[in-house]
C-alpha cells in the first residue's frame, strides 16, 4: 500500500507540474490581454455569435483554449476573466462535453473509430446544451466567486498592476488544482493496483447491454469513465485489441464516452470555479446514456455499420 501511495503521490505531483505549465502561461496571458484595447475589439467583433449561445463575448477565449488544448487552459482562461454563475456554467458544460479535441481525436483514432464523427458530436453536443441552458435558465445572475480568487471591483491602472494581477490569479488557480489533482491521483492508483477497474467493468455488463454493446465493451467503458480518454487510453487501446469488439460496440462505446468520460476527474476539476458540481455530472450522465441509446436502436434498425466500414463491408 505504501508503494501505491507514493506511485499515485508522483503521479499527481507530476501531473500537477504538467497542468501548471499550461495553465500559468494561459492565466498570465489573459488576465494581462484582458486589460488592453486589443482585447475589447476582439470581444466586440465576436460578441453576436457568442450572444447566442447565452455566452458574453469573452467566452470564446476558455473555449478555444479548451478545445485546442485542454480543460486546465479553458480553466485558467475563465479564473482570468469576471463572469456570471450561468456563464460559468455553459462554459462548463460545454467543456465537458468538447474538450482537448487533438489528444483525444488521437485516441479515437488509434483503436478505429471516425475521427469526424468524433468531432461532429462533441461539438454538437456543446452547442445544443449551450443553446438549451441559456434559453431555458433564467438565474445564475450573480458574479461567479473562484474560492481563493477574490474579483474584486478594482481594475489595475497600470503595467505592472496587470503583471501583479495576473500572477496572483495564476498562482492562486495552480494551488487550487494541485488540492484536487493530487488526491485524485492517489485514489486513481489505489483502484488501478487493486484491480478494482475489472470489478468496475464487471459490474457494467448490464449497461452495455441496455445500449446495444456486446458485454465485453465494459473494460473499455468503464477505462474510459474512470480514467478518461487521455488518461485510460492505454488500457482502451488494449482493452478493445484483446476483446475484439464489433465495429457496433465500438463506435457505441465511443459516442458514449465522448459524452461523458473521466466522470471523476472532468467534474471535480471545475470544483475553483465555484459552481454546483451534481447538476454537471447528472447533465453528463443523462445525455451520454439516451444519446447512445437511441444511436444503438437507430443502428440495428439501419445498415448504419456498412455506410462506417471504410471498404463499405458489413462488420457483424
Amino acid at each position: 500500500m505504501l508503494t501505491t501511495l507514493k506511485t499515485g503521490l508522483f503521479k499527481g505531483l507530476e501531473t500537477t507540474w504538467s497542468l501548471g505549465k499550461v495553465i500559468f502561461p494561459v492565466t498570465l496571458i489573459i488576465t494581462i490581454l484582458s486589460h488592453t484595447v486589443l482585447f475589447d475589439f476582439l470581444i466586440r467583433g465576436i460578441s453576436p455569435v457568442m450572444g447566442w449561445l447565452g455566452l458574453p463575448g469573452e467566452a470564446a477565449v476558455p473555449l478555444v483554449f479548451g478545445n485546442l488544448l485542454n480543460l486546465y487552459a479553458g480553466i485558467g482562461a475563465i479564473l482570468s476573466m469576471d463572469l456570471t454563475v450561468k456563464s460559468v456554467f455553459i462554459l462548463v458544460v460545454m467543456m465537458s462535453f468538447s474538450h482537448n479535441l487533438l489528444i483525444e481525436c488521437g485516441v479515437a483514432s488509434r483503436v478505429g473509430v471516425k475521427v469526424w464523427i468524433i468531432v461532429l458530436i462533441r461539438l454538437g453536443l456543446a452547442i445544443a446544451s449551450a443553446v438549451a441552458i441559456g434559453h431555458l435558465w433564467h438565474g445564475g445572475s450573480t458574479q461567479a466567486d473562484y474560492g481563493f480568487l477574490s474579483t474584486g471591483d478594482s481594475v489595475p491602472a497600470t503595467w505592472l498592476g496587470w503583471l501583479w494581477d495576473g500572477l496572483e490569479k495564476a498562482l492562486m488557480g495552480i494551488l487550487q488544482l494541485a488540492i484536487i489533482v493530487i488526491p485524485l491521483m492517489v485514489i486513481i492508483q489505489i483502484l488501478k493496483d487493486l484491480h478494482w477497474m475489472a470489478v468496475f467493468a464487471k459490474g457494467m455488463a448490464p449497461v452495455t447491454k441496455f445500449l446495444g454493446m456486446q458485454s465485453n465493451a465494459s473494460m473499455t467503458l468503464a477505462s474510459g469513465l474512470i480514467l478518461g480518454l487521455t488518461y485510460g487510453a492505454g488500457v482502451m487501446v488494449q482493452s478493445v485489441k484483446e476483446d475484439h469488439l464489433d465495429k457496433r460496440s465500438l463506435y457505441l462505446s465511443f459516442i458514449f464516452l465522448v459524452s461523458c468520460h473521466a466522470v471523476v476527474e472532468d467534474t471535480v476539476i471545475f470544483a475553483p470555479l465555484g459552481i454546483s458540481l451534481w447538476p454537471l455530472v447528472v447533465l453528463r450522465l443523462g445525455v451520454a446514456i439516451l444519446f447512445t441509446w437511441i444511436v444503438g436502436l437507430l443502428w440495428r434498425k439501419t445498415k448504419l455499420t456498412e455506410v462506417l466500414n471504410e471498404k463499405g463491408s458489413q462488420v457483424s
